[in-house]
């Protein structure tokens, strides 16, 4: 963290056409394009926040869907802090790939990477062939926040940044923590000094005196 701003990559991660581009400019830009743009390969925008007085600067990733994209998705979620995991709430087939991005992403960035699960295309909702209790129920189970949002009609999708913003920062407090824990315990163990205990050499045997008898 420098100059007291936490800086947090995000990346947008679903299958193609789950509006993850949307997703991205509704959120910094306020604007929504209804012709679809496919995202050829991975590009970020920034956004800078301010959380209870605590300055925050986030690199959001957004990735490309398609298959051949899926072999280079370890080179643009190396190091993320946070993960925004999409799917379309019409596209059935959509949900059951969040599912696969969770276990990579947990296998490359370990436990402490913080996940939002998003059904995206609420204005879509008599559509819907993804069910949403099942969908809340799967993110519970791997710790995931799980939203519903619609880039099309700007609905959830500040709360979504916000939400992982705000575990993030809990994140990086409790890594702090474990840092400071270990380097105290570093400092103790070098402060410490070590002393031998001697071994008491039994005292030396006074010479005995011969009493000559007269």
């Amino acid at each position: 963290m420098a100059n007291n701003v936490h800086n947090f990559k995000v990346v947008l991660v679903g299958e193609g056409c789950v509006g993850k581009s949307s997703l991205i400019l509704q959120y910094i830009e306020n604007t929504f394009n209804s012709s679809h743009i496919t995202t050829v390969q991975a590009s970020f925008l920034t956004k800078k926040l301010n959380i209870d007085g605590q300055r925050v600067s986030l690199a959001i990733w957004d990735t490309a869907g398609q298959e051949q994209f899926h072999a280079l998705g370890p080179l643009y979620y190396r190091n993320s802090n946070g993960a925004v995991l999409v799917y379309d709430i019409t596209n059935e087939s959509s949900f059951p790939k969040v599912k696969v991005w969770v276990k990579e992403l947990r296998k490359m960035l370990g436990n402490d990477v913080c996940l939002v699960i998003v059904g995206n295309k609420t204005d879509l909702e008599k559509e819907r062939h993804v069910n949403l209790q099942e969908a809340e129920q799967y993110s519970e189970a791997v710790g995931a926040i799980h939203f519903q949002t619609s880039a099309k009609l700007n609905e959830g999708v500040e709360d979504v940044f916000l939400a992982l913003t705000n575990k993030m920062l809990e994140q990086a407090a409790k890594q702090r923590s474990r840092s400071e824990t270990l380097e105290r315990q570093g400092s103790q163990r070098r402060n410490v000094i070590i002393v031998d205990d001697e071994e008491t050499a039994a005292p030396p045997t006074s010479s005995k005196q011969c009493c000559s008898h007269s």
